[in-house]
């Protein structure tokens, strides 16, 4: 075990681990208002759909940006700290959105909303220092199950808008992440490297060194996977309510709940990822998750076509959709091994770069959630382009076929420059057998 964690109990651990759980869940919530009031700002302002994947997806830019920024600060400062300001800030700034009119003022309140996202690598760096490595991954597992606040966001946030307004949803989202602020700080402690480093006397690691493994091209193809595992969750967190109301005449309620069968899969089933991750490997669970995810998209992209065929006594027309029974089933599958990708490429980082956590988890995240704003400007571009629903599954699927060739050919790659033997080797079992016993006769 680490010298910091010889001193942590079970108890210590699990009050940080639930705690920053919990705080990440209601920062994530706030991160995804716009999914909900963004439809009756959108009427209300008489936006298209370039216009309004642009302000669904700014909060998402804020948080993504700030990623690594507060992933050293909370290598330095401690995690608790810094935690219980990004959710003072963000809380201020949801309470300040109702007071935006224009477009212009809406995305500029949306910026500063998207503070609460930097949550996440804050407390990717908080957890891991609370766990020895063997169990890094089910821990960051059940601290990313937060991403349940976007459910929590779609089944609530529609019945206070009806009933209220969304500036009521924004008020209300904006009490409850300040209450969590003083809770976490009241009820946290310092994690133990900080502890142990103020006895020591020793300083926090220079800018520069913290930055230093981000000239490995692995941590940028970490980077990918999360772009499509994290970025295309957040992203299809924020567009699947439109989607679903312009695809299928949905109303917001409705579209808000189907909604969440994707978000809820694709964030409690995180902590599956991390079990995994930790018992068969990471490096597994990403095989599936690339892999399924490609025939999910493969399928959802395909777009409501009508076929007339020339047949032998005439005409032949038939009509190949995807119905909301079909559609809800793949995206729940979809949603699932999204969650167990994210889990596992989180994994990763903590073995690879056990002493810059804050930085490489940082970039990680941060590119993850650039993904979660630049995709949903790229889905209503592409709807007012080409003008079908489905071209955003389009895109994630191009992109998940890029991620895993990429990952194959790295680990490929990887493998022959560990055992060199295996470009010498054949696959054809009977070569093996021959070779072998060629051997034993010259024996």
């Amino acid at each position: 075990m680490d010298q910091p964690l010889q001193t942590v109990s079970n108890g210590q651990q699990q009050r940080a681990l639930w705690l920053s759980t919990f705080a990440f869940t209601i920062c994530f919530a706030v991160w995804m208002i716009f999914a909900i009031i963004g439809i009756q700002i959108r009427e209300q302002l008489g936006l298209n759909d370039t216009q309004f994947g642009l302000l669904i997806a700014t909060p998402v830019l804020t948080g993504s940006l700030i990623r690594v920024f507060l992933g050293i600060w909370s290598d330095q400062f401690g995690g608790r700290k810094v935690m219980t300001l990004v959710m003072l800030c963000g809380a201020v700034a949801t309470w300040l959105l109702t007071y935006a009119q224009t477009y212009p003022q809406f995305l500029l309140a949306a910026l500063f909303v998207g503070i609460a996202g930097g949550n996440f690598s804050v407390g990717v760096t908080y957890v891991s220092k609370w766990f020895p490595a063997e169990k890094q991954g089910t821990a960051l597992g059940i601290f990313g199950a937060g991403n349940i606040g976007s459910a929590v966001t779609k089944l609530l946030a529609p019945m206070v808008m009806v009933a209220a307004g969304w500036m009521m949803v924004a008020k209300l989202w904006a009490v409850a992440l300040a209450i969590t602020a003083v809770l976490f700080y009241l009820f946290s402690k310092e994690d133990p490297s900080l502890e142990q480093r103020r006895r020591s006397g020793v300083k926090p690691m220079p800018f520069a060194q913290q930055m230093a493994p981000l000239k490995n091209l692995q941590v940028w193809r970490f980077s990918l996977y999360y772009f499509f595992v994290f970025g295309g969750f957040v992203a299809l967190a924020l567009w699947l309510p439109h989607y679903l109301v312009g695809a299928y005449g949905m109303d917001v309620a409705t579209a808000g709940m189907l909604a969440a069968c994707y978000s809820i899969p694709a964030s409690l089933f995180r902590v599956v990822g991390g079990w995994l991750s930790d018992r068969i490997g990471a490096r597994r669970v990403m095989y599936w998750t690339l892999g399924v995810s490609s025939v999910c998209t493969f399928l959802l992209a395909y777009p409501d076509t009508r076929y007339t065929v020339q047949g032998v006594h005439g005409e032949l027309s038939f009509h190949l959709a995807i119905s909301v029974t079909v559609f809800t089933v793949l995206v729940f599958v979809l949603g699932f091994f999204m969650s167990l990708g994210k889990a596992a490429v989180y994994k990763h980082i903590p073995v690879y770069y056990p002493q810059h956590v804050g930085a490489v988890g940082g970039v990680v995240g941060m590119i993850g959630g650039l993904g979660g704003f630049i995709l949903p400007i790229v889905f209503g571009a592409l709807n007012d382009i080409i003008g079908i629903w489905s071209s955003c599954f389009m895109l994630l699927f191009v992109l998940v076929s890029i991620a895993l060739v990429w990952m194959h050919f790295a680990i490929r790659r990887m493998e022959r420059r560990n055992f060199p033997q295996l470009d010498r080797q054949t696959d054809l079992p009977e070569a093996i057998d021959a070779a072998a016993l060629e051997k034993q006769r010259q024996a």
